[in-house]
């Protein structure tokens, strides 16, 4: 299957119809990918099938359990190359995303890459998860915060949760044997105002990939002492 077909096929087995247009998008995102990985580190998947299913289709799979409602207000934090974010946004054009990294080479590319695709009510913010947190422009603004980076689930959630409103959810992209992890993030979800709600498990089509999706609802406001400042999360974690 040339790309084009594997991802529209993929995406369409999990109940995700790209049209022709996304499908573009989507060619564009990775040429674009690869151009800039050249000059700086944004990934290390550089097979075009495989950026066509481990990257595009692995993100856009939240789709498949969130129905994204016009006009939500959602926060990918520590978003990188724009995983999941930018697949998100390319499947769910009419959300309004909040793309947020710590490294201002990556915002660069996001913002390059925003403007070649002709994408509207995109916002790319280069701060420190800890720092947007504690911004009153962006603390508990956001229906929805998804996020794929690797940080353990306690840790992420203490970068996360913040940005959430109450009644919102932060949707946490991870691997296929969370259970351990998730068992051991439930004091820190609980302190910072979550509830974890369901973990579903994804099988990526066209690959043996499987992934979990955990579904954490925002029941109560975050205490105003978190987020910690930078590094402290990850040195003392919330037990």
């Amino acid at each position: 299957m040339e790309n084009k077909e594997l991802l529209k096929d993929t995406a369409e087995k999990m109940g995700v119809v790209l049209t022709e247009d996304m499908l573009e998008k989507f060619m564009v995102y990775k040429d674009m990918l690869l151009e800039w990985n050249e000059k700086i580190n944004l990934t290390a998947i550089t097979d075009e099938k495989e950026i066509m299913i481990k990257h595009f289709a692995d993100c856009v799979s939240i789709g498949k359990h969130v129905k994204f409602k016009d006009g939500e207000k959602v926060i990918d934090v520590g978003t990188g190359a724009g995983f999941p974010g930018v697949p998100v946004k390319i499947a769910f054009p009419n959300i309004k995303i909040t793309l947020l990294d710590s490294l201002n080479k990556r915002i660069n590319f996001l913002n390059e890459l925003s403007s070649s695709l002709g994408l509207k009510d995109v916002e790319c913010v280069h701060s420190r998860a800890e720092d947007g947190g504690q911004n009153l422009l962006y603390r508990e603004q956001f229906d929805c915060c998804i996020s794929r980076a690797v940080a353990n689930l306690a840790v992420l959630s203490e970068y996360c949760l913040p940005f959430v409103k109450l009644g919102g959810y932060f949707i946490s992209l991870k691997g296929p044997d969370a259970a351990e992890e998730i068992e051991g993030a439930q004091a820190a979800v609980k302190k910072l105002g979550g509830k974890i709600e369901e973990t579903v498990k994804i099988e990526i089509p066209n690959s043996d990939i499987t992934h979990s999706l955990v579904m954490i609802k925002k029941i109560a406001k975050t205490p105003k002492q978190y987020p910690r400042k930078a590094g402290t999360a990850t040195k003392k974690p919330i037990k």
